[in-house]
């Protein structure tokens, strides 16, 4: 489902090109799990945000079922975000001003893909439905970051990229939060790649490789 080829990525910084990606090879198929590991500052994020259209390489190759994302133009990119990809991110990135049910249906209804049953299915195995009408406020960490995996599988997306999506969960709820996620995962046909830092969590996933020195090993 995803193929990334000789991917590379640099920044301008006062003293010079920093190259943060160096060639970058990975590759998920449909329905699979592989978590990224890596030291801080080893261009996880970087990769990330180049799988999500959030920025564009410099040179390599980017591939959604054989077909290259780095070539696409802006609202191609946005409707890739829009459709083809969930996020799940450690500071959650809840709509404040929405309550539970409408965080949970924001992404779908961008989509177009609201499914009410759907939606209320992943309420009930996240165990929101008694939350559906707090808002984020209202709700605890561990809370508000089963509302961020819900919403970002509402839309059953092809692809669900996660960065540290339990960094800031107590050992136990780490652990839980990710069984959930996983199974959620499967039951929405999507494939996830998840950012981690844990080889504890690391296991859960059926891959895993580690980014270093810009480039994938294993």
């Amino acid at each position: 489902m995803l193929v990334v080829e000789n991917l590379c990525k640099s920044f301008a910084t006062a003293q010079g090109p920093l190259e943060v990606l160096r060639g970058v090879d990975l590759t998920l198929a449909r329905g699979s799990s592989l978590a990224l590991m890596g030291e801080s500052g080893s261009g996880k994020s970087t990769l990330l945000h180049l799988l999500a259209g959030l920025d564009r390489a410099d040179s390599g190759r980017i591939l959604i079922d054989g077909q290259p994302l780095d070539n696409r133009g802006e609202a191609a990119l946005a409707r890739w975000r829009r459709e083809g990809i969930g996020l799940v991110f450690q500071q959650y990135n809840l709509i404040s001003s929405l309550d539970v049910a409408a965080n949970l249906a924001f992404q779908a209804r961008l989509a177009g893909r609201h499914d009410p049953v759907w939606v209320t299915h992943l309420a009930t195995r996240l165990g929101l439905a008694p939350l559906l009408q707090r808002y984020p406020e209202q709700l605890s960490g561990g809370q508000q970051q089963r509302v961020a995996i819900g919403r970002a599988l509402a839309s059953r997306p092809l692809l669900l990229l996660a960065d540290e999506p339990t960094g800031s969960l107590d050992e136990a709820s780490s652990d839980e939060v990710l069984a959930l996620l996983l199974q959620l995962v499967h039951e929405a046909g999507s494939s996830v790649l998840m950012v981690t830092h844990s080889q504890r969590l690391a296991a859960m996933l059926q891959r895993r490789c580690v980014l270093q020195m810009g480039r994938v090993q294993g």
